[in-house]
């Protein structure tokens, strides 16, 4: 596409929205239509403010701008990259995280729980001394803990050195390597012999049969971020299983597990599972407390 056929701005930006609804684009990473999107995309490619684009709709565009915002328009259609790798930027709770293909594109239903403390099930937030989150992946809800329980500490665990590195970055980014340490374990099997007054984990828990049918932009990202076996509850009942001797007897154990509730109480009949309220419905994140895993 030529540089001569764009002068502006609103140009673009109906180009790349019709652009991503012709090439059938999956939106999932942050925005969930083409228009958000390819605006997000283009204010980011010209450094401009993300919540401002209609001040700049009309603004003449220079010719290197223009190739350049052609240039993130086609890589998004053609590779089906998702838009985060793109800017290497991706947003949860109203925090701004670094983000590559390294780890998956940080979301999370855990992120609007978090600002509550967990209330009413944490009676003393001021109390919550020891924090584990397991898959912690580029690191942003170990960052989003230690900003809400300001007396913990918060060990962050993954099996993937790849995905620590990015935690890193994101844990100096934001001040917070005295609160939080990155541990490379597969699960509990590497962490120090303490128990936790809270446990929380956002892990890998999509079923088989859902794998095969993910969009490209999905496909993108690790596939042990995201894979959970047959019933996507491989890693769940091990998260379910260790608490068991990791929490405090006041304790409890937050787990999301996205569309796979069904699964997840098959998994565990003889458990009463805590549905939390997050936006999306009362069926993405159970918790259970210690005493319901028999905790002494």
């Amino acid at each position: 596409m030529s540089v001569t056929y764009f002068s502006t701005l609103r140009d673009v930006l109906r180009y790349a929205t019709t652009r991503f609804n012709s090439a059938g684009l999956f939106f999932g990473h942050g925005s969930n239509n083409a228009y958000d999107e390819a605006a997000y995309l283009l204010l980011h490619t010209l450094n401009l403010p993300l919540d401002r684009l209609d001040p700049f709709l009309d603004a003449r565009l220079l010719p290197d701008e223009v190739q350049a915002l052609l240039n993130v328009v086609e890589r998004r259609t053609t590779e089906r990259v998702p838009a985060a790798y793109i800017t290497k930027e991706a947003w949860l709770g109203g925090y701004r995280f670094y983000v590559d293909e390294r780890t998956i594109v940080p979301r999370s239903f855990i992120a609007e729980l978090i600002p509550e403390q967990f209330a009413p099930w944490v009676s003393d937030p001021d109390d919550v001394a020891n924090v584990l989150e397991l898959c912690t992946g580029s690191g942003c809800l170990a960052v989003l803990l230690a900003d809400a329980f300001p007396h913990a500490h918060v060990d962050a665990v993954d099996l993937s050195t790849d995905a620590l590195e990015v935690a890193r970055r994101n844990v100096g980014d934001y001040g917070m390597q005295e609160r939080i340490t990155l541990l490379q374990s597969d699960l509990y099997n590497a962490l120090p012999q303490r128990r936790y007054d809270l446990i929380v984990s956002n892990p890998p828990y999509v079923n088989a049969a859902s794998m095969s049918r993910l969009p490209p932009e999905y496909l993108r990202e690790p596939r042990m971020a995201l894979a959970g076996g047959d019933d996507g509850m491989d890693l769940v009942r091990r998260i379910v299983d260790g608490a068991r001797t990791r929490l405090t007897p006041s304790g409890i154990l937050v787990v999301e597990v996205g569309n796979e509730r069904a699964h997840a109480e098959a998994a565990f009949p003889e458990l009463d599972l805590t549905w939390l309220s997050t936006s999306a419905g009362d069926d993405m994140v159970f918790m259970l407390t210690a005493e319901q895993l028999g905790v002494r």
